[in-house]
């Protein structure tokens, strides 16, 4: 009968369904050979073949905490209940061969991680400042990195309240130096202009950078706060800091600059996104017809950033469908005309049969996936927001990924602006029984990683991608020939160590 194991493998390759059909035949047919005693165990010896290059794509989904969007599901959890829904999304992700979530540990003025700056988030316990009784970070990045996936650690950077009604604790911001804060609609803000409100958001980015083995730091859209808009595009709420649109963008740009080089100085191999408005300007591609001026409301010049290589990815939020005046491949391709770094699209799951866009079908979501790898250069990736939409698996979203677009394994592409040293080659050997191969290799100090390919018949899969603490693997059937690579922190795969079987 046809092993657990082979199964896994069959389900997890990347080919096209034709040939998962014809690979599962071979390795059924071998496996029954086995067992009757036609087919022996096989060995495996070094070989010069030269297997194509992993798979590589950013697959990741935002987790909010903020109003318990994603997790945890409700304020006032216990810590075990907090750490078995977090361990269920991981799980999901994984299963879904996700490489990185982006995980919010800064709302709004507050840490969802142990902090001498500010108070603990009220979206774990319900109360600001009240410890949960463990480090969610800290959890977070260790059962991640366990499932071989990055935690790009996510903060507003001057939003200080999400509604000014809200309790605080002593030592949150609006308490603390309330002369920096200024009201906008239902928000309390720490005004950008204020070089201490800089430097207060600076700090609290290279604390968590310093502190925790995080993969990335990542900032959202929230530089000034969004007005509501009148028909003719002007603001109707104007930000109370007496300040012009120009200067507004200066403290902005100083901010992500600075942001930039301060982690990059410290830990150059953590990666430093940003997730803007979708649309830099109104009429920028010509056709679209937003409102909201994220240049002119939100200070927010974020093409400049792309542009100057203020970043090492972009995840601008193409919420919008394919087809539509904010055409998702418009802007897609608009984006990445701009700069030469990484754009990796932010895509809007959750809007899948929503009220936001009754009778989204998740068809325009594995679409906008299959674009994401065609559409302009560089690497291949998007983010999907959010989470929770993915857990909910709505419209067949997450089982429509899982068994197309996301069928195989991938890594997080690398970042050759900063390091293109390949990291040490791994001694791998296997040996096969006919339904089950056991690969392994030797454990290599300073690498992230290690991604294995397996070649049946003329094609070869990236099969899998496993943590630095993994050294072995079973793999399906009897593989003509195998793979192994280590990977670096900065997504650089080493030579890899091929062997053939005799």
């Amino acid at each position: 009968m046809l092993s657990k194991s082979l199964a896994m493998m069959i389900n997890s390759t990347d080919g096209i369904n034709a040939e998962r059909t014809r690979v599962a035949g071979m390795l059924l047919a071998t496996s029954l050979l086995m067992m009757l005693g036609v087919v022996s165990a096989q060995s495996y010896t070094g070989s010069r073949e030269r297997p194509p290059v992993v798979t590589r794509e950013f697959r990741g989904a935002w987790v909010a905490s903020v109003y318990n969007i994603d997790w945890p599901s409700r304020k006032g959890l216990s810590a075990s209940s907090q750490k078995s829904e977090l361990r269920a999304l991981l799980d999901k992700a994984a299963s879904l061969k996700l490489n990185a979530i982006i995980f919010q540990v800064r709302p709004h003025g507050d840490a969802l991680y142990s902090s001498s700056i500010e108070p603990w988030s009220p979206w774990l316990t319900g109360v600001m400042g009240r410890s949960p009784g463990y480090d969610p970070l800290a959890y977070c990045i260790s059962q991640a990195h366990a499932r071989g996936i990055e935690v790009h650690a996510w903060f507003n950077p001057f939003r200080a309240l999400s509604n000014a009604s809200m309790p605080t604790a002593r030592n949150h911001i609006t308490r603390t130096h309330p002369s920096i804060i200024r009201n906008f609609k239902t928000y309390k803000w720490m005004d950008p202009a204020v070089e201490y409100s800089r430097k207060r958001a600076l700090s609290v980015i290279m604390d968590v950078t310093r502190r925790y083995d995080v993969d990335g730091i990542h900032i959202d859209d929230y530089f000034y706060p969004y007005p509501d808009v009148q028909k003719n595009g002007q603001p109707k709420q104007v930000f109370p800091d007496g300040k012009s649109p120009s200067q507004r963008r200066a403290y902005v740009d100083g901010f992500v600059q600075d942001m930039y080089a301060a982690v990059k100085q410290l830990k150059p191999w953590v990666r430093v996104g940003i997730s803007p408005f979708g649309i830099w300007k109104p009429g920028t591609p010509a056709g679209t017809t937003a409102t909201t001026n994220a240049y002119e409301h939100l200070a927010a010049d974020s093409r400049k950033w792309l542009k100057n290589g203020w970043c090492d990815y972009l995840s601008p939020q193409l919420y919008w469908r394919i087809n539509s005046p904010q055409s998702f491949t418009r802007l897609l391709s608009w984006w990445r005309d701009q700069g030469r770094r990484p754009v990796w699209p932010g895509i809007a799951t959750a809007r899948i049969d929503s009220s936001d866009d009754p009778g989204r079908p998740a068809s325009e979501i594995i679409n906008q996936v299959s674009l994401s790898r065609s559409i302009g250069r560089n690497y291949a990736g998007q983010v999907h927001w959010s989470m929770k939409s993915l857990q909910q698996n709505r419209g067949g979203i997450a089982t429509s990924l899982a068994k197309g677009v996301y069928a195989g394994e991938a890594l997080v592409p690398p970042m050759p602006w900063l390091s293109s040293a390949k990291p040490p080659t791994p001694r791998a050997s296997a040996k096969g029984t006919g339904s089950v191969t056991k690969v392994s290799w030797s454990a290599l100090s300073g690498v992230s990683k290690y991604a294995v390919q397996a070649r049946y018949g003329q094609n070869w899969y990236t099969i899998k991608v496993v943590p630095r603490n993994t050294t072995s693997i079973s793999l399906g059937g009897s593989p003509d020939a195998v793979a192994v690579s280590s990977v670096d922190r900065f997504g650089t795969t080493s030579s890899p160590c091929v062997i053939g079987r005799r």
